[in-house]
């Protein structure tokens, strides 16, 4: 077997690889005399075909398959003789030749990682902790989410519900389809488009008004986007929130079964702090992330790329499966993903030189102790940790996020650390959004 390589490009490469014809003939000979024991041919025996007839009807197609056997038994051995190492799957050209067999198989290459960048790395370190009002807002919250809503005679204004009948018009033509009764809307929550719940305040029940507002450019309906409508309302009804006290009953609901203001305010705050610790972690993880990707710049296979865009579009494949209709009406295309694939797979690659080159090992304690800490906010956290420790699926997917984590810690060691102080909102409006 002769072997040749040829760089097309910084990752492309163009293996051709040779095989004899004496090795060919062998591999020949011994199939086609297998197969005349086996073939049955008018005329003859079984078993008592000549081998020139069973060279004269199967000698072609035992070629190709021949052809296709060494192709599969000499492309590793050829990449390891080169020390090559693929990224993705080869374009194989088998090609025509009188004697012996010849064929190519173009593919890309990992690239080569330079790590000397590492210590130079610059990342800012959020900082945040949990403070009194902070609980104090949390708490408004949780009062929010258990409002009721009692019925008033007065006009409308911010935070109260308002039942309305309306219908929207664009260019003498409804795109409400007629008129839309009993519809509720927290005027200040900003559900409807910006202005529409602005013109609501200050109307009572019974009241009719028609206004004209400029739907968003970006506005999910391309036949409504940037364009002038006409909105014609009715008032039903108004309705003004009634926020519950904070008692043994309001406390309880949440789980605390002592009931007191206390042990509530307590309880929040343990929930806030873990989930602020989640939050700058994940912060944290993303400023590594950006200064690793800005810092250590390679060469990213585009066979990965497509691998990753596929990956990253499924959910949409699945979707418009679901809904039945073309991938095209969710107006989702491969260029969108494109940016943020080839982010993807150049970290990857990045952080598996980082793990290799320094040796790091998967920290089992810390495995157990990450879904442990993951299973504090079930009702049974046993039954959580046993369900991610049954399937192994399910706990590759944590040893890789807490690998991944290890070595972000090892980073950190490494890099010109600085701290930024943010607020508790700060970190966790940004989070949400």
């Amino acid at each position: 077997m002769q072997v040749s390589v040829e760089k097309t490009s910084e990752l492309s490469r163009k293996m051709t690889v040779s095989v004899p014809e004496a090795i060919v003939q062998e591999k020949m000979a011994a199939r086609l005399k297998s197969l005349a024991r086996e073939v049955k041919v008018d005329g003859f025996r079984p078993g008592k075909v000549p081998q020139h007839v069973v060279n004269k009807m199967f000698g072609a197609k035992v070629r190709s398959e021949i052809a296709g056997d060494l192709i599969q038994s000499t492309y590793y051995e050829a990449l390891q003789n080169q020390d090559l190492k693929p990224a993705g799957h080869p374009y194989i050209d088998a090609l025509e030749e009188s004697e012996g067999f010849k064929y190519t198989a173009v593919f890309e290459v990992y690239p080569e990682i330079s790590l000397e960048n590492i210590g130079q790395l610059e990342v800012v370190r959020p900082m945040a902790s949990v403070e009194e009002t902070d609980v104090d807002n949390m708490i408004e919250k949780l009062r929010l989410q258990k409002r009721q809503w009692a019925a008033v005679d007065r006009a409308a204004q911010e935070n109260d519900r308002i039942t309305i009948n309306f219908s929207g018009t664009l260019e003498g033509e409804t795109f409400t389809n007629g008129l839309v009764e009993n519809y509720s809307v927290e005027i200040g929550s900003k559900q409807m488009i910006p202005g529409f719940e602005d013109n609501l305040v200050g109307l009572e029940s019974g009241a009719n008004k028609v206004f004209e507002l400029t739907f968003p450019e970006q506005y999910g309906n391309e036949k409504l986007a940037g364009k002038v409508a006409e909105f014609d309302i009715t008032v039903v009804n108004i309705e003004e929130p009634v926020m519950p006290e904070i008692d043994a009953e309001f406390i309880k609901g949440y789980g605390i079964e002592e009931g007191t203001v206390e042990s509530f305010r307590n309880d929040v705050k343990n929930n806030m702090e873990r989930e602020l610790a989640q939050a700058l972690r994940g912060k944290l993880k993303n400023a590594v992330m950006d200064a690793l990707y800005e810092k250590i710049q390679i060469a990213v296979p585009n066979s990965l790329i497509d691998e990753e865009i596929e990956n990253l579009m499924k959910p949409y494949v699945e979707t418009a499966k679901r809904q039945k209709i073309k991938l095209e009406d969710l107006h989702v295309t491969r260029d969108i993903f494109e940016a943020q694939a080839k982010r993807r797979v150049a970290l990857g690659l990045i952080l598996g030189e980082i793990i290799q080159k320094n040796t790091i090992k998967l920290d089992n304690n810390i495995v157990r102790t990450t879904i442990e800490d993951m299973a504090k906010s079930y009702e049974r956290p046993e039954d959580v940790v046993n369900w991610y420790y049954s399937d192994k699926s399910r706990l590759h997917d944590v040893q890789q996020m807490v690998l991944e984590d290890q070595t972000v810690d090892w980073l950190m060691a490494q890099a010109q650390v600085s701290d930024e102080t943010l607020s508790f909102s700060d970190v966790m409006d940004k989070q949400q959004q």
